[in-house]
Formats: C-alpha cells, sequence, structure tokens
C-alpha cells in the first residue's frame, strides 16, 4: 500500500519517533496532521520537511491528559483535510524508577496518557472509519507491551493494557469492515530523548539520557522500518536490536527462563 496522498495523523510529532516519522511520510508524499502539546516544536518540525511538502502538513496541538478536549480535537482533525486515513497513537510518556518508589499519581498519570488518551482518540476517531468503511490505527505500544523489567512497572502495565485493548478492537473492527486494519508497533531501545521526559517516582522528569536508550536504533532507521510495516498492514511489528527482540522471544515462549533473566537485570 502506498502512502502517498493518505491523510495520516500523528500524534506525539513533535519530537522522537513522531518527528522522524514525519520526515518519512512527508517525502513520501503524505498529508500529514501533527499533534502534541508544544506547537512551537511542532512548527519545527513542519519547517525541517520539504518546503514542497509543507503545504500538506497541518498542526493541531493536543493533549492526551486532557480527555475532555479530546473529541473536539477529533472532529477538528476530520475538519482539516475532509478525512482522515490513518491514526497514528505514538503519543506517550515513559519511567524510569522503582515500583517501590513510585507515587500512585504517577501511575496514574502514565496509565492516563499512554493508554486512556489513546485509547480515547481511537473510539472518538472510530465512527469516521466506520463511516468510511476503510481506516487504519497505527498505535506505537513498545517491547515493554510483551515483557516487563525493573523500573518501568507503570510504564509496562500502560503498554500491556494497549495490547488487550487493541488485539480485542482488531477482533470486532473484522466483523464491521475488512478494510480497518490495527496495527501495534512495538519499539526496543531507539536513539531519542525519551528518557529526558521519563517520569522518575515523584513525577518529575528524569532529565538524563541512559545508556540503553542511547546506544538504540537510529529514529530515521526506525521510523522507515515503520513505515514498512504500515504499508503492509501487519498486525504486530517488533522493531528493535537482537536484545530487546530475545527478551519477547524468551517471555513468549519460555517465561520461567525469562524470569529467572530478568530480575537479574539492572536497567535504568
Amino acid at each position: 500500500m502506498s502512502l502517498q496522498n493518505k491523510v495520516i495523523w500523528i500524534t506525539g510529532a513533535s519530537s522522537g519517533i513522531g518527528e522522524f516519522l514525519t520526515y518519512a511520510l512527508a517525502k513520501r508524499g503524505a498529508w500529514l496532521i501533527l499533534s502534541a502539546r508544544r506547537k512551537n516544536e511542532l512548527e519545527r518540525v513542519k519547517g525541517n520537511c520539504p518546503p514542497e511538502a509543507q503545504s500538506h502538513i497541518k498542526l493541531l496541538p493536543l493533549d492526551l491528559a486532557q480527555p475532555a478536549s479530546l473529541a473536539l480535537v477529533t472532529e477538528a482533525a476530520i475538519q482539516l483535510f475532509g478525512h482522515v486515513d490513518i491514526l497514528i497513537n505514538n503519543g506517550g510518556i515513559s519511567q524510569r524508577s522503582l515500583a517501590k518508589d513510585t507515587s500512585v499519581e504517577v501511575d496514574r498519570l502514565l496509565m492516563e496518557v499512554d493508554y486512556f488518551g489513546t485509547v480515547a482518540l481511537t473510539k472518538f476517531l472510530l465512527p469516521h472509519f466506520l463511516k468510511r468503511k476503510a481506516g487504519h490505527v497505527v498505535t506505537v505500544s513498545s517491547v515493554m507491551g510483551i515483557i516487563g523489567t525493573p523500573y518501568r512497572s507503570g510504564y509496562a502495565a500502560a503498554k500491556h493494557a494497549l495490547h488487550g485493548f487493541f488485539d480485542s478492537l482488531r477482533a470486532e473492527l473484522w466483523q464491521e469492515s475488512k478494510n480497518i486494519h490495527v496495527t501495534l508497533i512495538c519499539p526496543g531501545w531507539v536513539r531519542t530523548q525519551v528518557t529526558f521526559h521519563a517520569l522518575t517516582g515523584t513525577g518529575a522528569p528524569l532529565n538524563q539520557m541512559d545508556a540503553s536508550t542511547d546506544a538504540g536504533m537510529a529514529p530515521e532507521k526506525f521510523a522507515s522500518r515503520m513505515i514498512r510495516a504500515i504499508e503492509k498492514k501487519k498486525r504486530e511489528a517488533y522493531i528493535g536490536g537482537s536484545k530487546e527482540l530475545l527478551g519477547v522471544y524468551l517471555q513468549r515462549f519460555l517465561p520461567g527462563l525469562f524470569a529467572r533473566v530478568v530480575r537479574k537485570v539492572s536497567v535504568r
């Protein structure tokens, strides 16, 4: 499936994976709606796109932690180009803290942004897809949606929840229309600023890069591989290095061994 001239709505487009997806999709001729909290950063990302693509890029600020605003934002997104072909749920926040040191308020915020905000936006756009009998929901989860490691309890919980919801949604939509697709993207470590914004136990940002993220996949490479998964309408795609993917397969096929291995891992 070619993405040229497709209307694609990307959340979390102001940095990281969303930013580099924007650059790659703009070069492919997609019409883009960019969303994130920081409008000035969205303007920067748009300005970095090829000049000939910028007339096909619209900015729509949103905050996934403000659920009351998301229905109106969704209507505004549809109006920008008259329809939406693909929703890429990429907005979210990470965590770096032990469960015993993490306040319940932080757990709630992680769930609000990473799970409830994503689910709400999808549900508000779903009637549009059903009316058109076509659409594609792409949700950026994580390998933490399959496994759990130290320092990621709240984050892993939210990502696991996404898998339960979108696996169920995919099965339901199959009964409604064979042309509405659901894809889960599971990144491993990608070299972005995600750890700078990751929440600590008190809710304060970590404000530093961790070694694993710094050694992760280049975001340009990740974006290219993610786009191929979208074009192929994959059900689920794991994109990362050998260590992260080994963890996924150990958890799936040798869970007892994985449990013994992961408790010895110091992941920060």
